[in-house]
């Protein structure tokens, strides 16, 4: 028994590398995004000459992968495509003693050069050093940002939004508090828009909480991006980046998992924050405006990540998973009607409350749009207005899982494979009042597949598939199901009630409007990205050649009752409530799914010359296209003009709402230089 599930066990690891493969490569034509690095150098004998025809091979030390190349006639070499990590490098020739490198650690996206000096000698004689590679990048032309292992699992970070390290690099400025809300991650990058950068989780778009669209950073329903274990290092590119990069033009942020070794490893965590030791801010009041203790607030984070070998130095495997809950006593403040006003009374020129002229008694019931006041009543020239204030902490719940599994395989000193797998799972209810809530539901997931093959120590192909899809829906239902008698229209749903606005329109709300805040809309968005790249990496003499293309298609589905499905009304003033005279109505009885596609591709030749040890000239040419946005059932539009610029009545309604294909060429050259002067580094 034993031995049959050990033969299927190794029949089932020799074919999986090949149905991913399979996958790769036969689903067509993502950006040749790298999230490897490579190593490069000369080898010189001790006169300063170059020597050619070394053999020079770099170990792996965490996973026993080892990659072998042979100088050219310049005495240089090149490994592009290496797995980030520790590597024990030897270069040796007959007639020279075996030199080795130890401490040479590669990052993401990084090219770092080890050169070696070898000495006459015995072969079977080694010389060992141990040496970090440079810091100081002295091949490539790109301004890049590391965030190392190091610094996301050590540096204190509130919330382990590990995202929040891209403000370690200098160009980078967080930008929360220039959100509509300060939750969403946003970052600017060398002075560029927060919604131009690219962010990739191996290769694949990172999209997380961003289904719609509307934020500019990956993040879940917590208003975090979990997963810091799950992470081994990220690079942040600003600006000068090669032909490979693409399809924003601002910072490209490359995130790298964690992936097992020969060792199996594992940890648990829990991390509480609470309101044990807070203060009590101006508006934490619970009976205005009288002060009471701090509003409840606890958080908890945990999980836990494990990690090894299943065949040494072939098969690895790692997984994490962090949760996080989270329960808080949001402090909140506004004006309300007044206690009298909700009987049905109404303030005379001399400030006392009497019934209403023309009372609509069947409105009455309507004030439990509204949470009852607390505080005292707003007055006007010393009379009392009918409104009052309301001060009240409701209780926000968060709830987010995520998890990741990433699988490695080194089929031969040729081919290897890994697959990369991500959840988050996330559920919120948030108060907009004692009244109403907003309830959102998140689910995202994000796969990426890469087969790595050595057709020659100076050719290598880097295949890779992705996929990824992020829902979220949002609602805005009382807290407490409303009466069908409070409903605007029939059919509506207790979960979803109508919006009165006192003082404002449907659309343009004055400084002054009583708005029962149940939120105007209800919504989902859905997107899915199915991604396909192939990177050829060619090295021959003075010359690093690079060829990729890429294909992605895009689907969006999406639906918003921008005006609540359930109906609209707008009264002039408070009094004009309670005698039901309205000054609109609007509704929208069916809103309209809609569902977007559209196909993105790119293609990339670059050139990097080594024209001396010092030198390196980099020119590369991309070329990017897409296809309209196509709405499956014909529901686009589009403003027309005439001859003379003036807006037509009627507007253009298709499939697509683009009336010309802008973007069918969008070339894009790239030249670099970098240039050590001295040639010291």
């Amino acid at each position: 028994m034993v031995n049959r599930s050990k033969r299927g066990f190794a029949r089932l690891a020799t074919v999986l590398p090949a149905i991913l493969l399979v996958i790769a490569l036969g689903s067509g034509p993502v950006l040749g995004q790298e999230f490897s690095a490579t190593m490069s150098g000369f080898v010189h004998d001790a006169t300063g000459g170059v020597v050619p025809g070394v053999s020079v091979t770099a170990k792996h030390t965490e996973s026993g992968l080892t990659r072998t190349v042979i100088t050219n006639e310049t005495g240089s070499y090149r490994m592009p495509a290496l797995p980030v990590g520790a590597y024990e490098v030897t270069a040796e020739l007959p007639g020279f003693k075996q030199q080795v490198r130890r401490g040479i650690n590669l990052v993401v996206t990084q090219e770092a050069v080890v050169n070696f000096t070898l000495e006459v000698g015995d072969l079977k004689e080694n010389v060992t050093v141990t040496e970090e590679a440079p810091l100081v990048n002295t091949t490539l032309s790109s301004t890049s940002g590391l965030v190392t292992r190091e610094q996301i699992k050590d540096l204190p970070l509130n919330g382990r939004s590990f995202l929040e390290l891209m403000t370690l690099n200098a160009g980078v400025i967080s930008n929360r508090s220039n959100t509509n809300d300060n939750s969403v991650p946003s970052f600017s990058v060398a002075g560029k828009r927060p919604d131009s950068n690219r962010f990739t989780m191996n290769g694949m778009d990172y999209v997380g909480n961003n289904a719609g669209g509307t934020y500019t950073a990956p993040q879940g329903i917590s208003g975090y991006l979990l997963g810091v274990d799950a992470v081994r290092e990220f690079n942040v590119l600003g600006h000068t980046y090669g032909a490979e990069y693409g399809k924003r033009a601002g910072a490209q942020v490359t995130i790298v998992t964690t992936s097992g070794t020969n060792q199996w490893r594992g940890s648990v965590f829990e991390y509480l924050r609470n309101s044990a030791l807070d203060t009590r801010n101006f508006f934490d009041v619970a009976n205005a405006p009288n002060p009471t203790k701090v509003p409840q607030f606890q958080r908890n984070q945990f999980g836990g990540a494990v990690g090894g070998p299943i065949r040494k130095d072939k098969m690895f495997f790692f997984g994490n998973y962090e949760g996080f809950r989270e329960r808080q006593a949001v402090s909140q403040f506004g004006y309300v009607p007044s206690g009298q006003v909700r009987q049905g009374l109404w303030p005379n020129a001399a400030g006392q409350y009497v019934p209403a002229a023309n009372l609509e008694p069947r409105m009455l019931p309507f004030f439990r749009y509204w949470p009852e006041a607390n505080g005292p009543e707003l007055l006007l020239n010393g009379l009392p207005t009918g409104t009052a204030q309301y001060s009240a902490n409701p209780k926000r719940s968060v709830q987010e899982d995520f998890g990741l599994g990433r699988f490695d395989y080194y089929l031969s000193s040729q081919d290897s494979v890994n697959v990369n797998f991500t959840t988050d799972k996330g559920n919120r209810s948030n108060p907009l009042d004692p009244t109403f809530l907003v309830a959102q539901q998140t689910n995202l997931y994000t796969l990426s597949t890469q087969e790595t093959h050595i057709f020659s120590p100076t050719l290598v192909n880097v295949a890779n598939f992705g996929y990824s899809s992020a829902r979220s829906q949002q609602k805005a239902p009382p807290v407490t199901p409303f009466p069908d008698g409070l409903q605007f229209l029939s059919g509506g749903g207790r979960n979803n009630p109508g919006s009165i606005v006192i003082g404002g329109g449907t659309v343009t709300v004055g400084a002054s409007a009583l708005i029962a805040p149940n939120g105007q809309n209800q919504s989902y968005n859905a997107r899915r990205n199915f991604s396909v790249s192939d990177d050829l990496k060619l090295t021959k003499g003075i010359h690093s050649f690079s060829f990729g293309a890429w294909f992605q298609r895009v689907e969006q589905t999406a639906f918003s009752s921008a005006q609540n499905n359930a109906g609209t009304v707008s009264y002039p003033t408070l009094l004009a409530f309670l005698q039901d005279r309205p000054s609109q109505f609007n509704t929208q009885t069916k809103p309209t799914e809609l569902i977007f596609s559209s196909k993105q591709a790119a293609w990339y030749f670059q050139d990097e010359m080594k024209l001396r040890p010092n030198l390196t000239v980099r020119l590369g040419l991309r070329d990017e296209m897409a296809t309209r946005i196509n709405e499956k059932n014909g529901h686009s539009s589009n403003y027309l003009f005439d001859a003379n610029g003036i807006l037509m009545t009627d507007p253009f309604i298709g499939k697509t709402p683009l009336l010309e294909n802008h973007a069918k060429a969008l070339w894009q050259p790239r030249v670099g230089l970098a240039w050590d002067v001295t040639g010291s580094g």
